[in-house]
């Protein structure tokens, strides 16, 4: 005769509805993950044993029904409802998810094409797009960037620096990687809230005209230069890249070229080809991806309208019309997984004063997103390159990488002497 089973195991191992089996066939899709879930009615699966990585909690049918069909919108949008409850680390549980790939459904594509239609990058587009990310609040920011609020991969010279160091570095590093002299003129495109471009005048001495068109980062660099007295050496325009005008030394773009869109890379290159001079040099820092395909659709609906990080090829080939050489191509994509760790805690530590401003939903949307990034540069299905580029006669990038990590050497000396003298 054979022994009777626990309650719990028959709801687990023999469920009687429809619902039943699709928690099952959920189940199934993230066994890898090692995640426990459990159905508002009390029906179980995923993972049996003591210790399950997340206990995934599905509120209502319709969430659950929505992470069959389309869970790259359902999972972010049923979370932030609070419809899908998740315990355990939600990054470590969504870099396991990511090395498995993706499962596109006709869903998301269907949004993705209707995102790539109404979040068109035109001159009034972009400024929209941009507007409903950076323009949130500054005070917001404050509470998880570093001091200087730069919003981008820092580098790391050892995993154990602060993010105020890192940051620096990173800074240091572009500048570095670019060969930056006093008395040069340099144009950045998308400068976020200034703090690069302050660090070029105030460092390498030279002259800065920095483009952007989000008004609270505008506003805030404007007040940091005039703070720092660097008001007559960097000019801070609200205006959109593609309408740079001026010849410059150098060309420099961070955290920017995510937000332009593959239909507009030709008018990214024509900004480059009329402002950068012959002997010039440029750099592009980006988030990427290894092969083309267009960025999470629930991340582009509710993060970052209108964003497409591209493939390191796309970059390339926008910059083969002009008479430009690729000098240099690095990857830093661990670097920017430390720092989306860094705000990530922070984050979390101010998670009860961003409640306040903006409400409970908005801290798990964001929580999401901040988890989601440090999961896709752990996994590697996001990259983080630095693309270094220059003109047919110039003649300031060195033959070797030495000057990028040994410190003190002689063309540090050299720049020092340059900085003190000018």
């Amino acid at each position: 005769m054979r022994a009777p089973t626990s309650s719990r195991q028959s709801r687990r191992l023999r469920p009687q509805s429809f619902e039943g089996w699709l928690l099952g066939l959920l189940g199934k899709r993230l066994a890898a993950t090692g995640a426990r879930l459990r159905l508002h009615n009390g029906l179980e699966a995923g993972f049996d044993g003591a210790n399950p990585a997340v206990r995934l909690t599905i509120q209502d049918d319709r969430a659950l029904l929505g992470l069959i069909l389309n869970p790259e919108i359902e999972f972010g949008e049923a979370y932030v409802d609070g419809r899908l409850q998740i315990e355990g680390d939600l990054a470590c549980f969504l870099d396991v998810l990511f090395r498995r790939g993706s499962h596109e459904t006709l869903g998301s594509r269907l949004v993705s094409r209707w995102l790539d239609w109404v979040q068109r990058n035109t001159l009034r587009g972009s400024r929209a797009n941009i507007h409903r990310h950076y323009d949130l609040n500054t005070e917001f920011y404050k509470l998880w960037l570093d001091s200087r609020l730069v919003y981008t991969c820092a580098y790391f010279a050892n995993p154990s620096m602060t993010l105020e160091d890192a940051q620096i570095a990173k800074m240091d590093y572009v500048c570095r990687k670019l060969q930056l002299r006093p008395g040069e003129t340099v144009v950045e495109a998308g400068c976020g809230w200034g703090a690069l471009s302050l660090h070029i005048a105030r460092e390498y001495r030279a002259t800065v005209r920095a483009f952007n068109i989000s008004k609270e980062q505008i506003a805030f660099a404007r007040k940091e230069a005039r703070k720092a007295g660097l008001e007559n050496q960097v000019e801070f325009i609200e205006d959109d890249y593609r309408n740079v005008s001026g010849r410059y030394d150098a060309f420099v773009s961070v955290g920017m070229l995510e937000h332009v869109g593959r239909n507009h890379y030709g008018e990214l290159a024509g900004v480059i080809g009329r402002s950068l001079k012959n002997s010039g040099r440029g750099l592009l820092h980006f988030i990427g991806r290894n092969s083309p395909r267009p960025l999470n659709a629930w991340i582009r609906k509710r993060i970052f309208p209108g964003a497409y990080p591209p493939a390191l090829r796309e970059a390339i080939e926008f910059l083969e019309p002009l008479d430009v050489s690729v000098v240099d191509v690095e990857n830093l994509r661990e670097h920017y997984a430390w720092t989306l760790q860094h705000w990530l805690d922070r984050f979390e530590k101010s998670s009860r004063r961003v409640a306040e401003m903006f409400g409970e939903e908005f801290v798990r949307l964001w929580r999401l997103y901040l988890a989601g990034s440090l999961a896709g540069f752990r996994s590697g299905s996001m990259q983080l390159f630095q693309l270094l580029f220059a003109g047919a006669d110039c003649k300031a990038i060195p033959a070797t990488r030495d000057h990028l990590y040994i410190k003190n050497d002689t063309a540090d000396k050299e720049l020092k002497w340059m900085r003190a003298s000018a």
